[in-house]
């Protein structure tokens, strides 16, 4: 019962849409409306708002951490699962950020959300796959590429750090989706024409209140 509770809370969570709340509220356009229809922070960032986009960073990242950190809290001291029950709301967490209710099922590619559920098994584990990212984002620009690297690296990582067999197979999972969910960008980048941060693409203009 615990594993149930903690995966639809985790998967409750994970369904609010940062990206467009933020956009909301800045009153920007709809992030599904412009450059790549993605409601995640990367798409945010191409509306010039940089502010927004590091909110909806922020948001996707802790919902993946809150999940795991207030099923831990609840749970601690009184499962023998518990520890399973936390990887579920992680996961739970990353499927909800990818596959949202609130959106028709169509969310993120989840790269924030991951972030955050890497932070909820280990900070040094979080802090190496970011830094992973960032350095191909710096040297690059490709945000998808970044991704795409941190994704494949990161299982690598986790049964490095924490040589735990059900974390990696989560982490494991939850890299396999992400990477599938990249699909469009793989073939852009090797038709050499996907976009890099930092380009700018017009955005709708969002309707009158």
């Amino acid at each position: 019962m615990n594993l149930l509770v903690s995966a639809v809370f985790g998967y409750l969570l994970g369904s609010v849409p940062f990206a467009v709340i933020v956009s909301r509220a800045f009153r920007l356009a709809d992030p599904r409306s412009f450059g790549s229809g993605n409601p995640g922070a990367t798409n945010v960032l191409r509306s010039g708002n940089k502010a927004a986009a590091l909110l909806t960073l922020v948001g996707d990242a802790a919902k993946g951490w809150l999940a795991m950190f207030i099923v831990a809290a609840v749970l601690r001291n009184e499962s023998p699962a518990e520890g399973t029950a936390v990887a579920v709301a992680g996961l739970a967490a990353f499927v909800g950020h990818v596959f949202p209710f609130t959106l028709g099922f169509k969310g993120g590619k989840g790269v924030a959300t991951a972030l955050g559920v890497l932070l909820g098994f280990s900070a040094a584990l979080a802090g190496l796959t970011a830094g992973i990212w960032l350095a191909v984002i710096v040297f690059t620009r490709y945000s998808s590429l970044a991704a795409l690297v941190a994704a494949s690296v990161a299982p690598i990582f986790t049964w490095w750090l924490l040589g735990n067999t059900e974390i990696t197979a989560v982490v494991t999972a939850m890299c396999a989706v992400l990477i599938y969910r990249h699909k469009s960008n793989i073939r852009k980048l090797l038709a050499g024409n996907e976009g890099r941060v930092g380009g700018r693409k017009q955005a709708r203009s969002p309707p009158p209140l």
